[in-house]
């Protein structure tokens, strides 16, 4: 895409075609040497999650400019999702192995994905929940009774 001046017809900025879908390039000239307080808020958002989730996010920032803001926001994102800890861990990994990456905290979430716990009501050994809650109700009769005779 060309960007000409309406009066001159002189070329004021082009922007060559990406091959890869949702990739742009952006020439050095045009970025704002100020990074946006969005942004900043969204960086600090990172650090008060974690540590290692700030450094990930901060490099990304640092690699990628305003490009990585959505991958910032998913890695927020799967805080939500996989918890603070399972996140922070992920992204130690990737400081590890020094793959400061979306991709790679996504996918590493992914595989080391653990079974949700459930709590099974049922079970051979025990008894259904209101036989219990009976048990307890004829006892606290049965002790209240006694009570008011011993006086």
């Amino acid at each position: 895409m060309r960007i000409l001046h309406p009066a001159t017809g002189q070329l004021l900025r082009e922007h060559l075609h990406q091959q890869q879908r949702g990739r742009h390039r952006v020439a050095a000239a045009d970025r704002s040497p100020k990074t946006p307080p969005g942004v900043l808020e969204l960086l600090a958002r990172a650090r008060r999650a974690g540590t290692h989730i700030g450094t990930l996010c901060e490099a990304m920032h640092a690699r990628c400019g305003t490009e990585a803001v959505r991958r910032i926001q998913g890695v927020l994102g799967f805080l939500k999702k996989y918890g603070a800890a399972r996140v922070e861990e992920a992204c130690a990994a990737a400081h590890d192995l020094e793959a400061y990456d979306y991709r790679f905290v996504r996918r590493y979430l992914e595989r080391q994905a653990t079974p949700p716990l459930s709590l099974k009501q049922v079970d051979p050994l025990i008894r259904q929940l209101h036989l219990y809650r009976d048990l307890i109700a004829e006892r606290t009769q049965t002790e209240e009774i006694s009570h008011h005779e011993s006086e």
